[in-house]
């Protein structure tokens, strides 16, 4: 599969993504670690407090990465920004103003390994690309690009009640998919979490609904 750019103009990218927005990667990351705060916490207020966080990472991602930078590269960049920014209206309109997601972790082996996909995406997937790959800016950062933002996303669905589970996991989902394609054709190896993100989040998936319909 050709791609319509190179791994030091992707790259490159990201050197000139990070440096226009800093400091806001660490305060996406603290916005992350609240996030995991809330979900093991019993705050009433923590699922609209969630959908709040999801939606503003989804929105710079879409609007911020896709539109304002990578679309210099890619002019595919334009559909994947409109699917994240669709997936930012989604968690604003669905977790916000009708309050129908509840963010929980799941039971079991689920639950643990939701837990593992979130500190992968805020810790071990910036420290996986500074060692094995490139050095900071180059570097895509937690809350602000959208693999770590999809991990991330992902994982917090996993456990998720919403009457239309799908709607909410359809773009990060196909981001799996399409960003997980870049740990072999980019040699992004911290790109594998997205595959891993999406078989936690659909196996969850089979069997709430095996659960249901047996019951």
């Amino acid at each position: 599969m050709n791609l319509p750019f190179s791994r030091p103009e992707f790259l490159q990218v990201f050197s000139d993504f990070n440096q226009s927005i800093w400091p806001l990667q660490w305060i996406t990351a603290a916005l992350g670690v609240l996030a995991v705060g809330l979900l093991v916490s019993g705050q009433a207020w923590k699922h609209r407090a969630i959908a709040s966080i999801l939606s503003a990472f989804w929105l710079i991602t879409g609007a911020g990465y896709h539109w304002l930078f990578f679309a210099r590269i890619n002019p595919a960049a334009y559909l994947f920004g409109s699917l994240f920014v669709i997936a930012a209206l989604l968690f604003l309109i669905e977790g916000i103003a009708r309050d129908r997601i509840r963010f929980r972790l799941p039971r079991g082996v689920s639950g643990w390994m939701a837990l593992a996909l979130m500190g992968y995406a805020l810790v071990l997937y910036p420290v996986v690309g500074l060692a094995a790959t490139h050095p900071y800016p180059e570097t895509p950062l937690f809350g602000v690009a959208p693999c770590p933002t999809t991990i991330f996303t992902l994982a917090l669905l996993t456990g998720a009640y919403h009457p239309r589970p799908m709607l909410l996991a359809a773009v990060p989902l196909l981001w799996a998919v399409v960003g997980g394609s870049a740990a072999i054709l980019l040699d992004m190896p911290q790109d594998w979490g997205l595959i891993a993100g999406g078989f936690v989040w659909v196996i969850e998936w089979i069997r709430r609904r095996s659960g249901s319909h047996s019951a």
